[in-house]
């Protein structure tokens, strides 16, 4: 208890619901906000020209962030866009120390390394005292936290999505140092489907090789056997 307590996490509250359906641990905030937008959905981002760290150049912040949000292109129909515009982005990312004025004041190092708000506030923070890194062979720091795999959770959170209980889930809490969790899970996707539906170019059997193949090269354990998975994809074609 005290490990997990400990481990560095998300600074969005963790929703719990009474009841759970099935095998679905992906959870949404109270309502189930989502954006409003016309399908396909065209959605902005931007950085703060104020509020950025130094230890990486903007051009590799940029490319992080682009991978994070192209995950979730992949299988919902809204793309994401940078824009130099921060005031009228639809999502405004920035990186801050302490009380920055919303209300959750970071901690400083490790503890909470971010926190967004549901739909459609687009306020995507994150801790500027944490050591972000893109490449663990070039960053040395035992207590480097991976951009990617922290932006890619929080745009989650951005979306309407709320904490997982699935551990290998991007939507899980935590994050330790030095790790990295770049690859959306079947809860993950499951659940932001249910908000905006399926990318016409997503497909369930392509998702399964990969989860599969990903997850053993990064270290994370599978929770089903392949045959389980197989299975499951059988069903949801059948479902179709």
């Amino acid at each position: 208890t005290v490990s997990q307590i400990l481990t560095p996490r998300c600074g969005v509250p963790d929703i719990h619901h009474n009841k759970l359906h099935g095998t679905k641990h992906y959870v949404y905030f109270p309502g189930k906000p989502r954006w409003s937008r016309q399908m396909p959905m065209m959605l902005t981002y931007a950085f703060s020209p104020e509020y950025m760290i130094h230890n990486l150049t903007i051009s590799e912040i940029r490319v992080a962030f682009k991978h994070a949000f192209r995950k979730w292109a992949s299988v919902i129909p809204v793309n994401f866009t940078e824009t130099d515009d921060y005031g009228f982005a639809d999502i405004k990312i920035g990186f801050y120390n302490g009380d920055h004025g919303d209300g959750e004041p970071f901690d400083g190092v490790l503890g909470i390394l971010a926190h967004s708000f549901s739909p459609e506030s687009g306020r995507f923070h994150l801790d500027a005292a944490e050591t972000w890194a893109v490449d663990f062979q070039k960053e040395k720091s035992t207590v480097a936290i991976d951009l990617e795999s922290v932006a890619t959770h929080e745009i989650g959170h951005l979306l309407g999505l709320g904490h997982s209980s699935v551990k290998e889930a991007v939507m899980y809490p935590s994050l330790m140092p030095r790790d990295q969790k770049l690859e959306l899970t079947m809860d993950d996707i499951e659940g932001v489907q249910a908000l905006y539906g399926s990318n016409p170019n997503f497909r369930f059997s392509s998702m399964l090789e990969s989860d599969i193949s990903t997850n053993n090269s990064v270290g994370l354990r599978n929770t089903r056997s392949y045959n389980e998975w197989v299975t499951l994809f059988l069903i949801l074609c059948l479902c179709m």
